[in-house]
């Protein structure tokens, strides 16, 4: 695993300068594209400033023109629409004298002529008596002589008042309507002629088709004599500009920008190509030592010459001097690592998760080697645990056939209570390492029932008497916890309280000192039981839980046990909602203390 490791950790220097030299690549290329740039727009910028030059020129000799063309043509519109709208005007008095006339055609020959509306034509042209209102509302009322009959007199008279119906030149309608009376017989007659003359319109449309070709074909010709005037002479422009720019005699120095203007330049170039470090340049020419302009920031420092670009700045120049553009960048290193950020935090963390995982298989190793030999001892223990009774009772047997001991009722049934007893002992052995076992597996189903545990404390420490009674323990109960009912399993709450007295009693030198005392919190209960025995490191108690680990005794060579008693303590109290902590201090005795909830009442 150290060579895999190693060798991993080769092959990520050797990843790093690789990638380091194809950023370096990358960079020169980035650089010299820059330059490239620069120098492009160099060389426009000097044509420009020509072209402009002329330009300039050309433009204060033509502005006189085009203006003067201008007022050409904007005097030419505001004659056609001045013409235009008095054509219009003309149009609309014929218009006029037509409606006139047809009007006065119709007063001389019909007897009281009105002009209707198209709605009332409609109404007067389809009568129906059904409907009141499409009735001709006019009453004749006629005066015949009593003796022959004729009419004498005859008088029409209209049913409903008079409106005045205006016409309006921009708004006639198709046709205009009358309703006279006609001379002959008196009668209502409806009359009606076209609002407009078609031959009057058919002139009007030939007047107007002739203005406006003749406005088109003018303005056509105006602007025709303005886009010559715009193009004229650029051709001769462009070649008065080419012969200046192949002017040999033009130094270097008015053939490029200022200092500041070449600086900004450049870094607006580098900028585009995410290259965003300080950098100095300088010009010279390129057939001559001869410095034209600089700009040094990091003067004090020494110039690396594997920092330093250069580039032509007029590379076509055959008869003048093309010039030089030098770019050099102090914190190239910098600049090119600080890219390969990624690169480089991407492989650290690849180095740190691999010694993670080294380091965690080796404590791994280390671990399970710890918890082999700890399961080791505890098959050791077990074995010895088991062999003793087993050869308790196989003695007792063995004296059972001895025919002396038949007849003599008193020593039997003191032999077979000593079996008894040590069978006992070896199903308390055999089933504490089941519980465990069950209980890892989570095949044991604990109870929830109310436990008064001040009560069961007593009812424990009653239990284990004669066990305590034989090394003179010492036991102090301050059983002070006004509420004291938790949920929970009697039968394993009553297996925790043994254990951690068993314990306190064990582990104790000289005559064990237990004292047993209990409180309570808002919501929970709490178990503290202390001695003054051997105590422990903080070492030991930190793995004091796990399983199968027991703590050296030192002195103490009676103490037995299986290492499982505190971690079937530990789980037993965890499934119950509570927690455990121990406090201890070497031979000075320790305190567990259990924390249960209490069992809330409505």
């Amino acid at each position: 695993m150290t060579l895999a490791l190693l060798g991993v950790f080769v092959m990520q220097l050797y990843y790093i300068r690789e990638s380091y030299k194809l950023n370096s690549q990358l960079f020169e290329q980035d650089v010299n594209q820059a330059l490239s740039d620069v120098v492009g727009k160099v060389q426009r910028r000097n044509a420009v400033v020509h072209i402009n030059r002329k330009d300039f020129e050309n433009k204060v000799k033509k502005e006189h023109d085009i203006k003067s063309q201008t007022d050409t043509i904007v005097t030419f519109r505001v004659k056609y629409r001045e013409n235009e709208e008095a054509r219009k005007r003309r149009q609309q008095i014929q218009i006029i004298n037509y409606l006139n006339f047809q009007d006065s055609v119709i007063r001389e020959t019909y007897i009281r002529p009105e002009m209707i509306s198209e709605e009332r034509f409609k109404a007067y042209s389809n009568p129906n008596p059904a409907n009141k209102a499409n009735q001709i509302d006019m009453v004749v009322e006629d005066i015949k002589d009593p003796m022959t009959g004729k009419v004498i007199q005859r008088s029409i008279r209209s049913m409903v008042p008079k409106k005045k119906l205006e016409l309006q030149i921009g708004n006639l309608p198709d046709s205009i309507r009358y309703l006279a009376f006609s001379p002959e017989n008196g009668l209502p007659q409806l009359i009606s002629f076209p609002s407009l003359d078609p031959d009057l319109m058919a002139k009007f449309k030939v007047e107007n088709a002739k203005a406006e070709r003749k406005y088109q074909m003018e303005l056509a010709r105006l602007y025709a004599d303005t886009a010559n005037l715009l193009s004229d002479g650029s051709l001769n422009l462009i070649q008065d500009v080419a012969k200046e720019i192949e002017n040999k005699d033009v130094p270097l120095i008015n053939r490029i920008p200022s200092r500041d203007k070449l600086g900004s330049l450049i870094k607006s170039e580098l900028l585009n190509k995410n290259i965003n470090t300080d950098f100095d340049f300088w010009v010279k020419l390129a057939n001559k030592d001869s410095l034209i302009y600089q700009q040094v920031s990091n003067s004090e420092k020494e110039i690396l010459p594997k920092n330093v670009y250069r580039f032509p700045l007029f590379n076509k120049d055959v008869i003048r001097d093309p010039g030089m553009l030098y770019i050099y960048f102090p914190k190239k290193n910098t600049l090119i690592i600080d890219n390969m950020s990624a690169t480089l935090a991407s492989s650290a963390g690849l180095l740190l998760v691999l010694i993670f995982i080294f380091a965690y298989t080796i404590l791994a190793i280390i671990r399970q080697k710890k918890l082999s030999e700890m399961k080791t001892d505890f098959i050791n223990n077990m074995t010895h645990e088991f062999k003793t009774p087993v050869a308790t009772i196989m003695i007792a047997s063995e004296a059972l056939k001895d025919p002396e001991v038949a007849n003599d009722k008193s020593r039997i049934n003191r032999l077979a209570g000593i079996i008894y007893d040590e069978n006992v002992r070896l199903g308390n052995h055999i089933e504490r390492v089941l519980s465990v076992a069950r209980l890892e597996k989570k095949e044991i189903k604990l109870e929830s029932n109310p436990v008064k545990l001040n009560d069961l404390v007593v009812a424990v420490v009653d239990s284990m008497d004669l066990q305590l009674q034989k090394r003179n323990a010492e036991v102090v109960l301050e059983l002070q916890a006004p509420k004291d009912t938790v949920m929970g399993d009697e039968l394993h709450l009553s297996n925790v309280i043994y254990n951690l007295i068993d314990n306190a009693n064990k582990y104790s030198l000289g005559t064990p000192k237990i004292k047993i005392t209990t409180g309570n919190s808002q919501k929970y209960f709490f178990l503290k039981i202390k001695d003054e025995g051997i105590g422990m490191t903080k070492e030991q108690t930190k793995r004091i839980f796990d399983q199968f680990y027991r703590v050296p005794t030192g002195n103490l060579h009676d103490v037995k046990g299986f290492g499982l008693g505190l971690n079937y303590v530990q789980d037993i109290v965890q499934e119950m909602g509570g927690s455990i902590k121990v406090n201890s201090e070497k031979d000075k005795g320790t305190t567990f203390e259990v924390s249960l909830p209490l069992k809330l009442h409505r």
